[in-house]
C-alpha cells in the first residue's frame, strides 16, 4: 500500500513548488518529488530537515483520523531515521 503526501513549500530565490513523498508499504522506502509548476514533469527531490519535519507533522494529524495507522506512522519515523544516518 502507498500512502502520499503533499504540500507546498516557499523558497525567495526558487519560487513556489509542490513536494510529494511516496511511502511504499512494508518500510520499503520512500520516494521524494517536486513539481515546479502545474503543467510540468515531477522531478526527484532532494529533502531537507524541513520536509522531514513537514513529513512527519503532516503524517502525525493524519493517525487520529486513521487516515494511516500507529504503525504506518512509526515506519515513517524510522525511515526518517535511516535518512539521517
Amino acid at each position: 500500500m502507498t500512502k502520499e503526501f503533499n504540500w507546498w513549500s516557499r523558497d525567495p530565490e526558487r519560487g513556489k513548488w509542490q513536494i510529494s513523498a511516496k511511502i511504499h508499504g512494508g518500510g520499503s522506502g520512500i520516494i521524494w518529488e517536486r513539481q515546479e509548476a502545474r503543467f510540468t514533469s515531477w522531478v526527484p527531490h532532494q529533502p531537507t530537515q524541513e520536509d522531514w519535519d513537514k513529513l512527519l507533522a503532516e503524517a502525525e494529524t493524519r493517525v487520529p483520523r486513521r487516515l494511516i495507522s500507529p504503525k504506518q506512522f512509526d515506519e515513517i519515523k524510522h525511515l526518517r531515521e535511516r535518512a539521517m544516518l
